[in-house]
């Protein structure tokens, strides 16, 4: 994933801000914004609208990179394998089978559950 310029940033704020105000322009002014990416600085007043709209989508945006949270030790890096980068251990019902499955293999008497 290549990383997005100064200028990306900028515009995409700018353009949600223009879609989003183009709904209910009669909207009372709400306030402003200020961001700086780079040595670039842009200043886009907001109606209530546009904030909520900008509220929303921020906090209902999710990472796909985002796999929740080790059931061991309550980290939040899980990878691709459902293996935790904090910990080391498998996550879930999935962790707990291998680890059962490794304890068989090894000769291991008992297991940790995660």
């Amino acid at each position: 994933m290549s990383q997005p310029s100064p200028d990306d940033v900028l515009t995409a704020l700018r353009d949600f801000t223009s879609r989003t105000d183009a709904l209910d322009p009669d909207a009372p002014p709400w306030g402003e914004i200020e961001i700086r990416a780079g040595d670039q600085w842009l200043r886009l007043p907001m109606r209530a609208p546009v904030a909520r709209a900008l509220v929303t989508a921020l906090r209902e945006y999710h990472d796909p990179r985002e796999r929740g949270s080790c059931s061991h030790c309550g980290g939040p890096r899980l990878d691709d394998d459902l293996v935790c980068r904090d910990c080391g251990r498998p996550n879930g019902l999935f962790g707990q089978l291998v680890m059962e499955r490794l304890a068989r293999h090894t000769g291991s008497a008992t297991t940790d559950g995660p």
